[in-house]
């Protein structure tokens, strides 16, 4: 019985730069002198228009149209951009921060600079842009094709198999950094993801708002975390023509949730454990449960009011353990010099009520996917890496994590190298570098990561990892917008080789519909996929024709 309720700031450049939704500002913004806060908008009469247009041309290519946000780039229009003072925005434009892909816009005159913090701080109420007209933006991309093994949206085909080596990596700045965040289209008529041939491709349900990582209840209900309205909800069964018998909304009121994790493992769970984006919460939980019962209970602050704002959760095959994965505040400051780093890039471990709090690996960029190999039980992540080195710097990967192990941010990277923006710094962690076990096309956002455990697919695909990757916004031409598979070959372990799965997500001319965010499987050994592009989840079933 199921139970019911009881009652691009502007660049052509951008990384992360400007802190997350949701929180109050706590230390100066980017680290700006007290006495930027006491500058005067000399413009008393702000133009919307000339705003408009300076940001168009400067910032939306990295922050959206609306100033939304894109990729790994936090939203303009709330957090703190809007709780910061507008001289200490003009002052972060004048600066910049390198470091962090940000570039200084002192080429802009004093006066546009301030049109732009005027623009900025009008956009929790400006009234959207028309958006572009379609002439404009109807031809194919015609960049030169990417130098093998790097590939780009273009060459990406279901079952194409792909390996990147740490000796193919390019010198840093070998190509100029750039911001390509994505222009998000409605999905034209026609457009469909694709999947290699055998395998067919459903819409589940759409009208989700920025449904993220999604995961599969012991009852094989599934639960999605909408993380921008704070919400998670439960989607129940398969009617006849392919779509959730119920729809629920379980939980509401959360800041940013991300993860989702039941336990203790086995088909009856006492606790739905959620990873907000500043704390771990965990609600009494039975099978069946459309909603809440009663409200969470906090077990676990985390560091929270920087970038990198997902929160996975994933448990010891033995339950004695959890895992949480918690992403660097920035794209490569130093943790030496910046203590809002602290415990960041970091998988954090705990006892199941929250005690025993400690690191468990280190130096990891950004591990917004966890997973545990059911086969040989260690934890394996799926990472975002640094910015802002070049097209094709530094690969994102998936790799299984050593406990203690360290992977190399701020200061190193893949094979060895250390980051040119840490000169000299620690030279003596580069003899304890991991190399990752898969590296990915370089700024693909890699997310949700799941081991396929179902039987509908072909043998060859059990055991497998399954991951989504969002999508560039720091590279010429785009990458990722598509799902993974990294074949284990039935031994738990990866050769570094994986697969392109479920494509078609970018338009010829480079405009985006689709952007995959989560993934797991189904109770019947099917596939689910999260696109928070177009508020869909699609449904991925083997069929054999």
């Amino acid at each position: 019985m199921r139970r019911l309720p009881f009652p691009a700031l502007l660049l052509a450049l951008a990384l992360p730069a400007l802190a997350l939704p949701c929180f109050s500002q706590t230390t100066p913004f980017h680290h700006a002198p007290a006495s930027a806060a006491a500058l005067t908008n000399p413009i008393s009469t702000p133009s919307p228009a000339i705003g408009r247009s300076l940001f168009a041309k400067n910032c939306a290519a990295c922050h959206g149209d609306q100033g939304q946000g894109t990729g790994n780039i936090p939203s303009l229009a709330k957090g703190a951009a809007q709780s910061a003072a507008p001289g200490e925005i003009y002052w972060y434009l004048t600066h910049g921060d390198l470091a962090n892909g940000m570039p200084a816009w002192n080429t802009l005159s004093p006066r546009s600079r301030w049109q732009l913090v005027s623009f900025v701080k009008a956009l929790p109420t400006a009234q959207p842009a028309a958006p572009p007209t379609p002439a404009a933006t109807t031809a194919a991309i015609d960049t030169p094709p990417p130098t093998p093994p790097f590939t780009d949206f273009r060459y990406e085909h279901p079952g194409t198999s792909r390996k990147i080596t740490p000796a193919d990596l390019p010198a840093p700045f070998a190509t100029v950094s750039v911001g390509n965040g994505p222009h998000l289209v409605p999905r034209p008529q026609g457009a469909w993801p694709q999947a290699p041939a055998g395998f067919k491709v459903d819409l589940y349900t759409t009208g989700l708002d920025n449904p993220r990582l999604l995961r599969r209840a012991p009852n094989g209900d599934l639960f999605v975390a909408e993380s921008d309205p704070g919400r998670i909800r439960v989607l129940c069964g398969l009617t006849p023509d392919g779509k959730p018998q119920i729809i629920s909304v379980y939980a509401t009121g959360l800041k940013r949730p991300f993860g989702v994790a039941f336990y203790p493992a086995g088909p009856n769970p006492e606790w739905l454990y959620i990873g907000d984006t500043d704390a771990v919460l965990r609600f009494p939980y039975h099978n069946g449960d459309l909603t809440a019962s009663a409200q969470p209970q906090r077990i676990a602050d985390l560091p929270a009011n920087l970038n990198h704002w997902t929160r996975d959760i994933q448990f010891s095959l033995d339950g004695k353990t959890m895992f949480v994965g918690i992403g660097s505040g920035s794209n490569v400051d130093d943790p030496d010099t910046h203590p809002a780093e602290h415990e960041r890039a970091d998988i954090l471990a705990f006892s199941p009520d929250g005690s025993n709090r400690r690191i468990y690996a280190s130096g990891i960029r950004n591990p917004v996917g966890l997973a545990v190999n059911p086969i040989t039980g260690e934890l394996w992540c799926s990472v975002n890496e640094r910015d802002a080195l070049g097209d094709n710097l530094v690969p994102d990967y998936i790799t299984h994590v050593e406990p203690g192990g360290f992977y190399g941010w701020p200061w190193w990277y893949i094979g060895g190298h250390q980051d040119p923006r840490h000169p000299g710094t620690h030279p003596e962690l580069q003899a304890k570098l991991i190399n990752p076990d898969v590296l990915l096309q370089p700024h693909n956002a890699s997310l949700e990561m799941t081991f396929y455990d179902g039987s509908q697919f072909p043998a060859e695909y059990q055991g497998d990892i399954f991951a989504s990757e969002h999508g560039s916004w720091n590279r010429a031409t785009r990458t990722g917008y598509e799902v993974i598979r990294v074949p284990l070959h039935q031994t738990g372990h990866a050769t570094g080789d994986y697969q392109d799965f479920l494509t078609g997500f970018v338009l010829p001319n480079g405009e985006v519909w689709g952007r995959p965010v989560g993934v797991t499987t189904g109770s019947d050994g099917s596939l689910y996929v999260t696109d928070d592009a177009s508020g869909t989840i699609w449904h991925i079933t083997y069929t054999g024709k």
